[in-house]
């Protein structure tokens, strides 16, 4: 089933200069559940892409659809993981995660009791008082992922959620951001530069060109155990068969 249909995606930037085109006719859909990367040549579109879907910003041409419905303007059913965690460096971890559900007026017992358990589940519960600066690369990146859930999105959208982290702390974190979002149900999007973290993470790889960005490739990711963790599927021996075709997807465009 659909959850997310992305149809005929045009994005033209005008200036002085004249008209840039910055996405050319993207198409894909993102079923319910499913986890899906973007990779591509820095400033091919990407992350303007994750921008249209989310509705912050209006493609020149094309709509965005979630359960069959056009998105307009920002839609609540998105959640937005940036690159940095932009977790509140005066607040601590409790009131960090607490933010959302403050602003939008969903400060129920409900919601608090979710964060609550969440907070246990993903090993912050005794990190409450903490402030960020005081918490690893991998525990701020699970405080703001909180923080998103708490709202209960239906459709995550990570845009280089990792590229902050050094090597270690990047892998750690994507086997811990995994399972919180598998364990949640969630369906996402995720853009990368790092071709191993899409495909120890995702069902399906979209490959974009070079700018203006189009679909070169759509290359399912299958390591027929869905046990598996995304440092474990780093050591199976289908790992390194997409990681070739995928570079050499990318390595064409060069």
């Amino acid at each position: 089933m659909n959850k997310l249909e992305i149809k005929h995606i045009f994005m033209n930037y005008h200036s002085m200069l004249g008209e840039t085109e910055a996405i050319k006719d993207v198409s894909f859909n993102v079923n319910k559940g499913e986890f899906v990367s973007i990779v591509g040549p820095s400033g091919c579109g990407k992350s303007t892409l994750l921008n249209i879907i989310s509705g912050l910003i209006e493609p020149s041409k094309g709509e965005i659809l979630v359960d069959g419905e056009k998105v307009k303007n920002m839609n609540k059913k998105f959640g937005y993981m940036f690159q940095k965690d932009e977790l509140f460096e005066w607040l601590n971890v409790y009131e960090n995660v607490l933010i959302g559900l403050k602003v939008q007026h969903k400060k129920t017992k409900e919601n608090i009791e979710k964060i609550e358990e969440m907070l246990k589940e993903y090993k912050l519960e005794d990190f409450k008082k903490h402030y960020p600066s005081e918490l690893s690369g991998g525990m701020r990146q699970r405080a703001s992922l909180i923080r998103t859930l708490a709202l209960n999105p239906e459709i995550l959208i990570l845009d280089e959620p990792f590229s902050a982290l050094d090597y270690q702390s990047r892998l750690r974190a994507s086997d811990e951001i995994f399972k919180i979002i598998k364990q949640e149900n969630k369906t996402v999007i995720m853009v990368t530069h790092d071709i191993s973290e899409a495909i120890s993470m995702s069902e399906r790889i979209i490959i974009f060109s070079r700018r203006p960005a189009s679909i070169k490739k759509d290359v399912c990711i299958d390591f027929e155990d869905d046990s598996l963790t995304p440092l474990e599927k780093r050591e199976n021996p289908r790992f390194r068969e997409y990681f070739d075709a995928v570079w050499g997807e990318l390595e064409i465009d060069e």
